[in-house]
């Protein structure tokens, strides 16, 4: 007897993948395809992660700044405008001549006495011979040594770089004995009739020191500034008929602008907070205002003056950062604006 077996091409049909109605089969999705939407939510969490990993990153520093350096400056403004207690407790018992409660009148004190006048006098004289003979010195050291190279060249950046491996106290105390009255320029003077003045212990003696242990960073900023300057550009000045002082004018000084500024500011900066220099090499009065902040922390028991004093200080070295921040935003944006060309 037959067996029958119902839909038997059906069942046919469906054993070979097709379809029991006779359409066509619904494909099956692909294995590895995904949903858009998992996709971006797949990046938004890694985005998400590498934030956070930087944010780590950063926090450690930024505590140690904040901790270490925000901190003290935040405390040490209060206490100069009047606010003793708390962390300057101590220092408001201990001092002298301390100022209680929210005033101006430590500054006020200090600007009008006339020795604190003096001194903040000489401080601004000195830091600016001492940055224009900086400047002067290292621009014409890279300049000779774009321009001429050779035995020159090498000589001069050798002896400009090496002040940074004397330590300041002792190019201090050879300066010292280089200038006084017993030193080798009055004796050198001596053995040809020349009366050579005495430097020692004089504010000329802080600006040979300050020049001294600023020159260093000036040369080789700016000396790696004219290293980079294209010979197209110093050739094709040359082909016009342009003179050398005319090369260096326009064409090596505006390429070296930017580092210019830098060791212009960070010289500023340097000789406006020395301490040792003008401490070994400069006079009793006028002194620097480092020298001043010292005396008046530790020998006159006046640490809320001194402190104003350092506020001082602070001030002129933020006025002159503004135009080391200029000119690096302006040299940041010259860089964006050739990129996205």
């Amino acid at each position: 007897m037959t067996q029958t077996v119902p839909n038997g091409p059906a069942l046919d049909r469906e054993a070979r993948g097709d379809s029991a109605t006779g359409l066509s089969p619904v494909p099956a999705p692909a294995q590895g395809a995904t949903d858009p939407t998992d996709r971006r939510t797949v990046q938004q969490r890694l985005e998400r992660r590498r934030r956070l990993q930087g944010i780590a990153l950063v926090t450690a520093p930024v505590l140690v700044v904040v901790l270490f350096v925000g901190v003290p400056v935040v405390n040490a403004a209060l206490f100069s405008l009047g606010f003793t207690g708390g962390l300057n407790q101590a220092l408001a018992d201990i001092g002298q001549d301390t100022v209680r409660g929210f005033s101006f009148g430590v500054y006020g004190t200090l600007l009008g006495n006339p020795t604190f006048l003096r001194d903040l006098g000489a401080t601004i004289g000195v830091t600016v011979a001492s940055t224009g003979l900086t400047i002067a010195l290292a621009v014409l050291i890279a300049v000779i040594l774009r321009l001429r190279g050779g035995f020159l060249g090498r000589t001069l950046s050798v002896l400009a770089v090496v002040p940074i491996f004397v330590p300041v106290v002792i190019a201090s105390w050879s300066i010292l004995t280089f200038t006084d009255a017993q030193g080798f320029l009055r004796s050198a003077g001596a053995q040809v009739g020349i009366d050579v003045p005495v430097w020692g212990y004089t504010l000329v003696a802080v600006v040979f020191g300050s020049v001294w242990t600023s020159l260093p960073f000036a040369v080789l900023m700016i000396a790696g500034a004219l290293q980079g300057t294209p010979d197209a550009l110093i050739e094709a000045a040359k082909d016009a008929g342009a003179s050398t002082w005319r090369v260096v004018w326009q064409v090596l000084l505006p390429m070296a602008a930017t580092p210019i500024v830098i060791a212009t500011t960070f010289t500023v900066i340097g000789v406006l907070g020395s301490f040792t220099v003008p401490y070994f090499t400069g006079p009793n009065a006028p002194s620097m205002l480092g020298v001043d902040i010292s005396k008046y922390f530790q020998s006159y028991n006046r640490p809320q003056q001194s402190t104003a004093m350092a506020f001082i200080v602070f001030a002129f070295a933020a006025a002159a950062s503004v135009f080391y921040l200029r000119s690096t935003v302006r040299s940041n944006a010259r860089e964006l604006g050739k990129g996205q060309r």
